[in-house]
């Protein structure tokens, strides 16, 4: 082969540069697209996780202590502990104002009745009877002043109207016959002895027309006064009569006279039930059906001894708690002093009013009551406040805070220092109960995620 012929051949062999980065060699125009997209949805997805590890953030993982209430001296807060019993305010014996056998009693020991609810019904047959007579004596004395009242009927002043013109005629016609007879006597025709009879005759008839004009005057007239003042004397005492026989009918049916529970019953169906000679005899008559009372309107007893009555006050306040149920606690006031002391015990009585009664509490429990010292006014100390630890203390625009852990954040609360006290402070501006920060990071601010530590 010729040398030239071999050169042309090698050069054909040869990369054409140009040819490539012409248009032939280049990607589609979608593939560029679907590329640069692609691009940009990385740098999109990568600038949100950066601004959420930026602006969420992990949980800070903190450390919380309970924060405890406490009176302002720690212990000294309490004057005086003294232990007694829960007595109803007002305890009522209900009796039965008449004497009968029970019928039906309506309640049970805890019943909880209204004012004016039906508890025992008694016998009353006798009660009814006794009713009755007095209401129909009284109706016959008002039907009795009433008739005095309304007078003589027409028809009865008409009647003796008659009657007194019948005897006036019957003495004109004796006058006649008395006149003749007189005449005839004097000729010595009649005798004496008729004479006489005429006479006789004429002045029965002439007083008969005077007492016939009497009750003709008496029946226009009517009744004397007396007579109506005495028949409306009746008539009130009838009705005295009735009104004492209904009271005690009435009384058959034994209300509750408050609102309150059932403490005892004390009778049963067929008891005999009296208000003057109760028996203590087994089956003897009972003085009273039940006692009740508003539990609503308690107190504690205390017996508190002489020494340590200088302790305390009218109104003071304290804590009252009862053996069933330590970890409840209720706020209590004095609210009665016995004005004497026990001799034989040396101790004076004092009764504390418990202010927030509920459902757990019970006469005759065991109650210890706390009695708390008067606030001080003129050192500025309060009757009460929380511990907080030290380390829960922060200050945050030149006022001090805490943070409280709630719900997964950190919520800050102001509160003011009253007192010191070893290893923190007594403040006020919580309730106690609350889980303080004690250990978090100085960042920390209101409304963070915080995790507790040791908590998943």
């Amino acid at each position: 082969m010729p040398i030239d012929a071999k050169h042309e051949d090698l050069r054909s062999l040869r990369i054409d540069h140009n040819a490539r980065h012409g248009g032939e060699g280049e990607p589609p125009l979608w593939a560029k697209r679907y590329i640069l997209a692609g691009i940009a949805l990385i740098v999109v997805l990568g600038v949100i996780a950066i601004a959420y590890r930026l602006f969420a953030g992990d949980p800070l993982e903190v450390e919380v202590a309970r924060a405890t209430a406490e009176t302002t001296g720690g212990a000294a807060g309490t004057v005086l502990s003294a232990s007694g019993y829960i007595i109803p305010h007002h305890k009522i014996n209900v009796n039965s104002k008449v004497t009968g056998r029970v019928k039906w009693v309506g309640v049970e020991k805890g019943d909880h009745v209204k004012e004016g609810q039906i508890l025992v019904r008694l016998e009353d047959d006798e009660f009814h009877a006794s009713y009755q007579q007095a209401l129909g004596a009284q109706q016959n004395a008002a039907a009795y002043l009433l008739q005095l009242q309304n007078g003589s009927r027409p028809e009865e002043i008409q009647q003796a109207q008659h009657n007194l013109a019948e005897a006036n005629a019957t003495l004109a016609n004796d006058k006649i016959t008395l006149d003749r007879t007189r005449d005839l006597f004097r000729q010595g025709v009649l005798s004496q002895q008729a004479l006489d009879d005429a006479t006789a005759k004429y002045e029965a008839d002439q007083q008969r027309a005077r007492s016939l004009e009497q009750a003709y005057a008496m029946a226009k007239i009517g009744p004397r006064p007396e007579e109506i003042a005495r028949a409306k004397g009746s008539m009130l005492q009838a009705e005295g009569q009735a009104a004492y026989a209904k009271s005690m009918l009435d009384a058959t049916v034994i209300r509750a006279p408050v609102t309150g529970t059932i403490l005892e019953r004390t009778a049963e169906k067929g008891e005999l039930i009296t208000a003057m000679f109760a028996s203590t005899v087994e089956g003897g008559p009972q003085g009273s059906v039940v006692s009740l009372a508003d539990l609503k309107d308690i107190q504690v007893e205390l017996d508190i001894a002489q020494d340590d009555f200088a302790k305390l006050g009218p109104k003071q306040r304290g804590i009252v708690t009862v053996d069933a149920y330590p970890d409840r606690k209720y706020d209590g006031e004095i609210a009665e002093i016995s004005p004497e002391a026990n001799r034989q015990k040396a101790t004076v009585q004092v009764k504390v009013q418990i202010l927030n009664p509920d459902d757990y509490l019970r006469p005759e429990m065991n109650a210890t009551v706390k009695f708390l010292a008067h606030e001080d006014k003129s050192t500025g100390e309060k009757s009460s406040g929380v511990f907080v630890p030290s380390a829960a203390l922060r200050e945050r625009d030149g006022r001090k805070v805490v943070f409280l852990a709630y719900n997964g954040k950190a919520v800050m609360r102001p509160v003011q220092i009253v007192a010191q006290r070893s290893g923190g402070a007594l403040v006020q501006g919580l309730n106690g109960g609350e889980n303080i920060i004690t250990a978090a990071p100085a960042t920390l601010k209101d409304g963070d995620k915080i995790k507790i530590k040791g908590q998943s």
